[in-house]
C-alpha cells in the first residue's frame, strides 16, 4: 500500500482532515503526525516530524498544511533528503514532482479551497520524477545538502 505522512498546524487542521479522507479514498495509508485539534500549535514541531519521517524512506511522501504552505516548507527543507515545496496550482505540483522530485507537498489552507487542494494533491501524487536532465540537477541539490547542511 502507498503511504503518506501528513501534518498541519492549527491553521491547516480542517483542510488536513478533508485531505486525509481524500487520500484514503484514493487507497493511501495515511499517518497523521498532528495537530489533532484547532488549538494553536507551533508549525515547526509538526513540520519536523513529517520531514524526519520522509527523510528516511524513499518510498514515503509527505504533505504539510499551514496557512500559506510556506512556513512548513521552510522547516521541512532543513532536513536532509527532503525537497518540500508549496504548491497553489496543479502545474506547480506537476513540475515539483517531475523536475525536482519533491517528496513533501505543502499547502496553504488560507489560500486553497478543498476542490483545488484535492486536485493539487492528486496531480502531485500521480506525477513521477522525470529523471534525465532533472536527475543531474537533483543530484546537485543533494551535493549542496551534503556539503553545507548538518545531518539530523
Amino acid at each position: 500500500m502507498k503511504k503518506i505522512v501528513i501534518g498541519s498546524d492549527h491553521g491547516g487542521f480542517d483542510l488536513k482532515k478533508q485531505i486525509i479522507q481524500f487520500l484514503k479514498g484514493l487507497g493511501y495509508e495515511v499517518a497523521d503526525f498532528g495537530c489533532y485539534s484547532p488549538e494553536p500549535v507551533d508549525y515547526p514541531d509538526i513540520a519536523l516530524l513529517v520531514a524526519q519521517n520522509v527523510s528516511v524512506s524513499l518510498e514515503t511522501k509527505g504533505i504539510l498544511i499551514d496557512g500559506t504552505g510556506v512556513a512548513s516548507a521552510i522547516v521541512a527543507n532543513k532536513i536532509s533528503n527532503v525537497r518540500a515545496t508549496p504548491c497553489t496550482d496543479e502545474f506547480t505540483a506537476h513540475s515539483a514532482r517531475e523536475h525536482n522530485d519533491a517528496n513533501i507537498l505543502t499547502l496553504g489552507a488560507r489560500i486553497l479551497g478543498i476542490g483545488l487542494a484535492q486536485n493539487i494533491v492528486k496531480r502531485w501524487l500521480e506525477t513521477p520524477f522525470g529523471g534525465g536532465r532533472h536527475e543531474r540537477r537533483v543530484n546537485k541539490i543533494r551535493d549542496i545538502e551534503q556539503r553545507f547542511c548538518k545531518s539530523t
